[in-house]
């Protein structure tokens, strides 16, 4: 255990989940209109810079919305979930609230209504990238906690970070952080939609 949330987050490197697709190479240096030949290599090169960009935003936006949600962590009150989408302009954080939908219900039925919400959202256009935070146990036969924070972008990235965390004088200390791909459930319904995005923003 160690570090506090902005130097834990600079230093997870959120791992990117993309694919370049298969690109069919052809022999000449044109298509058959003339047009000049978009090589495989320019594909990938572009599909890098564009995930590069993607992963920023994540880091971005987990960094922005790890720093809100900490002071749950220091609660002693059973913690809600909470999420968090940053805006098109790339810069703006907002964070989503369900209270008056959400009322008394518990921390997996938010999850899901948080789910909706930011996919009904992103499907308008409105958003770039979102994340849920909310704890849970490592595993079953431990008592150690853990912050799980899902997320997701519209380039095609989607996975949740598990990172056990503890609270010692006051302040949040995590542990190392374990990474897992997830299925795609606000931006895109499936993987292949998300691959059709990420080949549409190559061209």
């Amino acid at each position: 255990m160690q570090k506090a949330h902005r130097s834990l987050i600079s230093a997870l490197g959120l791992s990117l989940l993309l694919t370049t697709g298969h690109v069919f190479a052809q022999d000449s240096s044109k298509e058959a209109d003339g047009a000049p030949k978009v090589t495989e290599q320019q594909v990938k090169k572009e599909l890098s810079k564009w995930a590069l960009l993607g992963r920023k935003q994540i880091v971005y936006l987990t960094e922005q919305a790890t720093a809100q949600y900490e002071k749950n962590l220091l609660d002693s009150k059973p913690n809600m979930p909470g999420a968090w989408m940053l805006m098109k302009d790339g810069k703006t954080v907002k964070h989503i609230s369900i209270d008056d939908q959400a009322g008394d219900a518990p921390a997996q039925v938010r999850i899901l209504m948080y789910r909706a919400a930011l996919k009904s959202i992103a499907r308008r256009n409105e958003i770039t990238a979102a994340v849920i935070l909310y704890t849970g146990k490592v595993s079953e036969d431990s008592d150690e906690q853990a912050l799980v924070i899902e997320h997701e972008h519209r380039l095609g990235i989607s996975g949740n970070k598990v990172i056990p965390y503890e609270v010692k004088n006051g302040k949040v200390l995590y542990g190392e952080a374990v990474t897992s791909e997830k299925p795609f459930q606000i931006f895109y319904d499936s993987k292949s939609d998300a691959a059709a995005q990420r080949a549409k923003n190559a061209k």
